[in-house]
């Protein structure tokens, strides 16, 4: 999702019954989007000062009161159309998966006659119609020396109007400051009916993360709804590959103890409650959703994540980048994403987190790097400063991608004794650096019509299974290839997502061997990755699963690791 490019997606889905997620972490971008749409769409909204206390979370939280009151206006509008066979609210469910009960009953009643049973099937339909979901996400690391950034953003979700369809999805790791703000806001915890205003999601990168963090926020008395389990490296933006652990196996140990975690949590969540004064009544069973994301490329490998490893659900994200239909993305980056194929989406290091990071290498942000590079003026002015965390040459925190460090670094490698091939890699790593927190929200301000390309050049980071389709597609055409409907959408040679995985880690693992880091470790646990993939590719194929890519990728990766075990 980036910074922007998920930022009106519900707008754009939310009437379809499609879910979609928000990003907090920039909130002056935010803030600009809100005043294009509250404009367009005469609806009143207000320029939060800087020197407003809460500033950041006052402007999250007029984007997403503005953002609910939209959705809703969009799906009444739908409730009011007729089943005329090419309305949205037709669109609607047809958007369904094809055995939906919903889509299936929408379908018979196409098929009755007019007159009072089918008005009243129309009816019934219509009752029964919901708006997706309008989620936010908060990367929980994201907070400056001195500010709170996850904290704001996390106050401007909770005290939106945003209540029942919605959630909160944490990623990036544990942050128990951000964990115990949320003991503030009730809006978490069970309400009168024991369902929740505010959902909460985890997005995690194994089992034990799962567990550590579901354990912490328990003790809190807080509930997880949804374990969203991503890929390590076949995912877009930020990137964690930890210690080489592959998706199959994390999937296999989550679906052999998914259960026994939710009645770990149990007990801490009562004692919560009780020593708190909330009514434990309102603690029905209830039982969270485990889901899949990262390069799921089609219906088959979807049906094996479902019923081999008993995800609830799956999530697609990188292919509709595509999509004008549903992501804001400036028309040129999409164009170049359309074209871009597995060498052009690189595994970088370009965040100043000093976090992997996925991104397309010929975006007009790398054109302009590299440019400043050129002409010997690297580094960014550093507009927005949230990623201004080091201070290796001041006590004042700046960020490694600006042009006040790179130029402090570039000349304290170049005075160093080290070897020169050192000192060129070194100073390559400095330069590689890019203003993401900045850069990666230009594309909605150049589609929106509020900034020009040139002296806004955007970032994109796509995942790189995006390679894999090459042109721009519609929603209906997106949606139902990914439901097994419909004509393929990606091209032959596309591999497996778990083939793809194991390629993606073996250039990874390469980057360590020339890094020096110890390895022992990650061979042992891609050795047995790959032998599991490999009894994966030995099954009965689910629809259009490329299981022969996988014995490819494994062949390519074990004389690579072999060395190391």
């Amino acid at each position: 999702m980036g910074t922007c490019f998920t930022t009106d997606s519900p707008l754009r889905v939310a009437h379809l019954g499609i879910d979609s997620a928000i990003s907090l972490v920039d909130d002056k971008l935010i803030e600009r989007i809100g005043l294009d749409y509250a404009q367009k769409s005469k609806m009143p909204y207000t320029k939060v000062p800087s020197s407003k206390e809460h500033a950041r979370s006052a402007r999250i939280q007029l984007y997403l009161d503005l953002v609910n009151a939209l959705v809703q206006k969009n799906f009444t509008r739908v409730l009011r159309e007729p089943f005329s066979g090419d309305s949205e609210k037709d669109l609607y469910f047809k958007l369904l998966p094809t055995q939906d009960p919903l889509r299936l009953r929408y379908e018979k009643m196409l098929k009755l006659p007019k007159g009072d049973a089918r008005l009243s099937e129309e009816k019934s339909l219509t009752e029964m119609m919901r708006p997706g979901s309008i989620d936010v996400n908060i990367m929980v690391k994201l907070d400056r020396p001195g500010f709170d950034d996850a904290k704001e953003a996390l106050r401007g979700y909770a005290e939106s109007s945003l209540c029942g369809n919605t959630s909160l999805i944490l990623s990036a790791g544990i942050n128990q400051a951000l964990f115990t703000e949320m003991e503030k806001f009730p809006c978490f915890y069970r309400n009168a009916e024991g369902s929740f205003d505010k959902r909460i999601v985890l997005k995690i990168s194994d089992f034990r993360s799962a567990e550590i963090q579901g354990k912490f926020l328990a003790r809190k008395g807080l509930e997880v709804s949804e374990y969203r389990i991503e890929s390590g490296l076949n995912c877009g933006g930020h990137l964690f590959p930890a210690e080489g652990e592959l998706l199959p196996l994390i999937l296999q140990e989550v679906a052999a103890s998914k259960e026994k975690l939710v009645c770990d949590f149990q007990s801490s969540v009562v004692k919560y409650y009780e020593t708190h004064g909330l009514d434990t009544k309102r603690l029905v069973p209830f039982v969270p959703k485990w889901t899949a994301q990262g390069g799921i490329g089609n219906f088959g490998e979807i049906e094996r994540l479902v019923k081999n490893f008993g995800m609830d659900r799956c999530g697609i994200g990188s292919p509709f980048l595509l999509v004008p239909e549903a992501t804001l993305v400036d028309g040129e980056t999409r164009a170049q994403l359309a074209k871009a194929n597995f060498e052009d989406i690189q595994l970088s290091y370009a965040s100043p987190l000093d976090v992997p990071f996925s991104l397309l290498k010929n975006c007009g942000a790398e054109q302009a790097r590299l440019k400043r590079i050129a002409e010997g003026n690297p580094g960014s002015l550093c507009p927005k400063g949230f990623l201004q965390n080091n201070t290796e040459f001041s006590s004042r925190p700046i960020c490694t991608a600006s042009r006040e460090y790179q130029k402090k670094k570039l000349c304290e490698i170049e005075k160093s004794d080290i070897p020169l091939d050192q000192k060129i890699k070194e100073k390559n790593r400095v330069l590689a650096k890019s203003c993401i927190c900045h850069e990666l929200g230009n594309s909605a301000l150049i589609a929106l019509g509020l900034e020009d390309a040139r002296s806004f050049p955007p970032e994109i980071c796509p995942g790189p299974n995006v390679a894999y389709f090459n042109r721009i597609y519609s929603l209906k055409e997106m949606v139902d290839f990914f439901y097994g409907r419909g004509e393929s959408l990606t091209s032959q040679n596309r591999p497996h997502m778990f083939a793809l995985e194991i390629l993606l880690y073996a250039k990874w693992f390469k980057d360590c061997i020339e890094e020096g880091k110890p390895l022992q470790k990650i061979a042992r646990n891609l050795k047995r990755g790959c032998d599991f993939a490999l009894e994966i590719s030995k099954s009965q194929a689910f629809p259009d699963e490329n299981l022969g890519s996988i014995q490819d990728a494994v062949a390519r990766t074990l004389p690579l690791i072999e060395p190391y075990l």
